[in-house]
């Protein structure tokens, strides 16, 4: 069942990738990042369409991707990269320039913020599911795991900061246009922060740790009203000498407040919280208690 939720959610977004190319980048004359900027160029200049262009660039990237970084991965890739294309394909062939937003050169931030909104959302999925759009995500994906020390969004800037100066020469006319590397980049920063947020709202969390005189009364507190439990510390104060309980709990960021009013309930209790960007566990079965 989750293996087919994954499939599901992947086709969804390279139709709705398919869309946003349609729509919004391919009528107002700049590219977005990646390979896939790259085709949108070519496509710009030759007429060679995009669909057929992201298939021999995906499809080979997608085999050694098979052999070389992750065969889940490259397979979902492979089928992310078939959907798009091919409705993409449809997209091009059917009768729908209606639904085209053509800013005709003015306000062309629009479609910009748009796109790079809605890929922004693609790029989450794809790589919460363990898939990606294909193109520089699979070479950056592959030189991360051959280099486990470079840096991923330096070497995705990198790739991506060509495809911007490239589109300067491309979308040029009489003399040099620098809109176009303006619009590519702000695509690049609307997209990377919008899939960045999509993949933390789900497993950020606050981890609280509480140093108290009083462990039973706020351990039995918190199993009845938020349904944690605590792992528990024993330690000595440095300055007085004094045993204390320290306790330590992750708590998701809806339960913040709740936790905090217990925490001031108590004196003689100290406690501080950080930020946890990823978790694994039993926080979804923790939502439904709550609920329930």
């Amino acid at each position: 069942m989750k293996k087919s939720v994954e499939y599901i959610s992947i086709i969804l977004a390279a139709v709705l990738l398919a869309f946003v190319y349609y729509i919004f980048i391919i009528t107002n004359s700049f590219a977005p990042a990646g390979l896939n900027g790259i085709a949108t160029m070519i496509q710009y200049k030759t007429g060679f369409s995009i669909s057929y262009m992201s298939l021999l660039i995906n499809i080979p990237l997608s085999i050694l991707a098979y052999f070389l970084v992750q065969k889940d991965f490259a397979v979902k890739t492979l089928l992310f990269s078939f959907v798009y294309s091919f409705f993409f394909l449809f997209l091009q062939n059917s009768d729908l320039s209606f639904i085209q937003y053509n800013a005709l050169g003015h306000d062309t931030i629009y479609p910009v913020i748009l796109s790079g909104v809605l890929a922004g959302a693609v790029y989450g999925v794809c790589f919460r599911n363990n898939a990606s759009t294909g193109g520089t995500d699979i070479v950056s994906r592959y030189i991360n795991k051959r280099r486990p020390d470079t840096n991923f969004f330096a070497v995705t800037f990198t790739l991506n900061a060509i495809v911007a100066i490239a589109s300067v020469f491309v979308y040029s006319e009489n003399e040099l246009n620098y809109k176009p590397m303006a619009l590519c980049i702000m695509y690049c920063f609307i997209s990377t922060f919008v899939g960045n947020l999509l993949l933390k709202t789900t497993k950020t969390a606050y981890k609280f740790t509480i140093i108290t005189t009083h462990k039973e009364e706020f351990i039995e507190e918190i199993t009845r009203n938020l349904h944690h439990g605590c792992t528990e510390l024993d330690a000595i104060g440095t300055y007085t000498g004094t045993k204390r309980s320290v306790l330590i709990c992750v708590i998701n960021k809806h339960q913040l407040n709740d936790f905090q009013k217990i925490v001031a309930k108590y004196d003689n209790t100290f406690s501080y919280f950080e930020l946890v960007n990823e978790t694994y566990g039993n926080f979804k079965n923790i939502k439904q208690h709550i609920k329930n």
